[in-house]
């Protein structure tokens, strides 16, 4: 699971532009808080479904918990403090042991995002509904939460290797092409990871504007428009 802590403290970090740095100070904990979290349930979501279709090697692997520590890539976590993007450590699957490989995969694959979903849909009710009678640091915490929930699903279900989108996309790909997407899969991460380096790293820097954070932005902004609709609210 890749994910951005620049562009989840750009979203989190947007009201407090201008105000005292205690306030900074608490929302970059609560979105480390929340990244640990939202990751902890991500990779558990994953190894659980892979576990419970018939593929053992994460419950084997100690991946069937919600003990961070299982889920916590080393390098990926030092990398989000020192360049703003990181990762956590991959849920291994054999796809050998599902009986329909295919979708089996794509349902591992998407469990991740949609257990995002539901902690944004868990994190956003008791703003939603019981909002007034909460102190500002309990709905800042529960606000927090619901942003890096939306934003790493958006960001995870992209269509390119190693995000999850990528293989949960292969549900559609004819059968005829099964092979050569299956290529596209194993050899296409590398590439990903090249375009994300250069787009933060020199589109950013030298044109101002983030390819990646404009379509993950516009991402977070449908999600969020469904999920607040959903529960009869217009603030996004």
């Amino acid at each position: 699971m890749f994910f951005c802590l620049k562009y989840c403290l750009s979203i989190v970090w947007k009201p407090f532009f201008g105000q005292h740095a205690d306030m900074i100070w608490l929302s970059y904990i609560y979105t480390i808080g929340a990244l640990v979290l939202v990751i902890t349930f991500h990779e558990f979501a994953h190894a659980y479904t892979a576990w419970l279709l018939g593929d053992p090697t994460a419950k084997q692997r100690g991946r069937v918990t919600l003990n961070p520590l299982a889920h916590l890539d080393p390098l990926g976590t030092i990398l989000v403090f020192l360049v703003g993007i990181g990762w956590g450590k991959p849920v291994p699957v054999n796809r050998a042991y599902f009986k329909r490989p295919v979708v089996h995969e794509a349902l591992v694959a998407v469990a991740g995002p949609l257990m995002n979903l539901l902690i944004a849909l868990i994190a956003i009710l008791p703003v939603r509904y019981f909002g007034q009678y909460m102190n500002y640091e309990l709905g800042l915490l529960f606000q927090t939460i619901f942003d890096v929930s939306v934003i790493l699903f958006a960001f995870n279900m992209l269509p390119f290797p190693p995000l999850d989108g990528s293989k949960f996309l292969q549900l559609i790909i004819p059968k005829r092409w099964q092979g050569r997407y299956q290529s596209y899969l194993a050899n296409a991460g590398v590439y990903f990871m090249c375009f994300v380096v250069i787009d933060n790293f020199l589109i950013s820097k030298y044109f101002g504007f983030s390819v990646l954070s404009f379509v993950v932005g516009w991402i977070v902004l449908m999600v969020k428009m469904l999920l607040y609709l959903g529960l009869g609210s217009s603030t996004v």
